[in-house]
């Protein structure tokens, strides 16, 4: 099988070309308005290309093949995703694929088919990678009790073998966590945790059936402290009931004094749709599109002047941290948990509604749990859909990967990587970029493409210029909107 061209190494400081400073300042408060009612259109978030909503079915029978092909040789370094679906109570804002139930011997159930699947994956190397990445996501991970984390840990360590240095991340729900949780997390090896907050705001928490006080999440933050993780994420929402810029404020001046390594703020993204539970959530209370722009806008502002290196589109950063650095030197990489500083990496994912990547390949586990058990019974990797890139995928999905984690693509080396005119290549996509040059979201010149200041809120509209999928027609919906 053909595999697809690894990416390559960043290049040294002094080959890059250099940014230009922006064209001017960002523009004045009514014509961003104007620009995002104009931009504001349903786009990918571009954690994959193509995006996941072009996997289709796909015949699994030749998998093992392909993992062993993929690991035949010297010892790779892989990546691996956990999905943990079950959680206490059903957040409203929720696009997850998550259950909620708190039927322990359901939760135990599907844990022991999890350890099965990861068995049947890991019995199929050639020869044993080396872990240099897992995050456990969900649903909410931390509903396991503690005995379980450290069970199905010891089944990861035991299955495959682990980097002394991996980062190993956790999404943590802070709401019904214990010490022992935290303490069963060390066990394990985590040093990096996610905490979802979305909002401090009592009205808010409420309306999205979210209530977790501010107590609460420093309470878990302080035992992560303690139990040596050396990166905490906090995770922030705008576009959520009743949020005003006075009321977010005061979330981000929080947030501020707690001080976290890294801090995620994402566009609230209402697909009732997809998930019909957002129905839950009524939409007179959601704010409206100016005050959605002034919430962004704060956000930036004031993690900005608060220190924080904003990495572009929904993630900052403490300029010491890994992903400040990666952004710095050009090596920050996107998947589907969001921002990286590990690229090229296979990613073996393992539970319902999982997605992996083998080579050139993505693979996405079954969404029924009913089936996801009987196709592990029967000996079977629990895969439904998959997705093969082409070619042209390849080369589309590295340039939108540029675009989304550097703000800028190279014309050369995409000629030199690929074989490729870039010019006659991407004509088409270049045409759709003028709009968008014209109203100073991007720069293109001789020798590449750069994001302005303005255009960093709106990498996915820049994306979309280059998606070879964006102009097919569909009766429904499949995306949030960019903006």
């Amino acid at each position: 099988m053909e595999t697809t061209l690894s990416a390559p190494k960043p290049l040294r400081r002094s080959e890059r070309l250099r940014k230009p400073a922006p064209l001017r300042e960002l523009p004045q408060r009514e014509e961003l308005i104007q620009l995002f009612a104009r931009y504001d259109v349903p786009a990918p978030r571009y954690t994959s290309y193509p995006p996941a909503t072009q996997f289709g079915n796909y015949d699994a029978s030749g998998y093992i093949g392909h993992i062993a092909q993929a690991t035949h040789d010297d010892p790779s370094e892989i990546s691996l995703y956990v999905h943990l679906p079950f959680c206490d109570t059903l957040c409203y804002f929720c696009g997850c694929t998550m259950i909620v139930s708190n039927n322990r011997e359901k939760i135990a159930e599907y844990i022991r088919y999890l350890k099965r699947e990861i068995t049947l994956v890991a019995g199929a190397f050639e020869s044993q990678p080396v872990v240099v990445q897992m995050h456990w996501g969900g649903g909410s991970p931390t509903h396991l009790l503690p005995a379980e984390i450290e069970d199905l840990g010891r089944h990861l360590r035991h299955s495959f073998t682990f980097a002394p240095d991996a980062e190993l991340s956790i999404e943590i729900d802070p709401r019904g966590l214990t010490e022992a949780h935290v303490q069963a997390m060390q066990a394990v090896g985590f040093n990096r945790a996610s905490i979802g907050v979305q909002d401090f705001n009592p009205d808010v928490q409420i309306a999205v059936n979210r209530v977790q006080p501010r107590s609460m999440t420093e309470q878990v933050i302080a035992w992560c402290r303690e139990a040596g993780m050396d990166s905490i994420n906090l995770d922030l929402i705008y576009g959520l009931p009743y949020q005003t810029s006075e009321s977010f404020r005061e979330t981000l001046d929080a947030v501020r004094e707690i001080a976290p390594d890294r801090i995620a703020v994402y566009n609230f993204a209402y697909v009732p749709w997809v998930k019909p539970h957002q129905k839950l959530i009524q939409l007179e209370t959601l704010p409206a599109a100016t005050t959605k722009l002034a919430l962004l806008e704060l956000a930036i502002s004031e993690l900005t002047h608060a220190g924080y290196l904003y990495l572009g589109m929904d993630h900052f950063a403490k300029p010491t941290d890994p992903l400040a650095l990666a952004k710095q030197t050009g090596s920050l990489h996107r998947n589907f948990q969001g921002y990286s500083t590990l690229a090229g990496k296979d990613l073996y994912a393992f539970g319902m509604s999982a997605i992996g990547r083998v080579e050139n390949t993505f693979v996405q586990n079954t969404k029924d749990l009913e089936q996801y058990y009987r196709m592990i019974d029967d000996e079977q990797l629990p895969i439904e859909k998959g997705y093969e890139l082409t070619p042209d995928d390849e080369i589309r999905e590295f340039l939108i990967m540029q675009i989304m984690c550097s703000g800028l693509v190279e014309k050369e080396t995409i000629d030199r990587l690929f074989g490729i005119r870039f010019e006659s290549y991407f004509a088409q996509a270049l045409e759709r970029l003028e709009s968008l040059e014209a109203d100073n979201l991007c720069r293109i010149e001789q020798k590449g493409i750069w994001v302005t200041e303005t255009g960093r809120f709106f990498l996915r509209n820049i994306a979309l210029a280059f998606d070879a999928y964006n102009t097919i027609p569909t009766s429904t919906p499949k995306f949030s909107q960019a903006v």
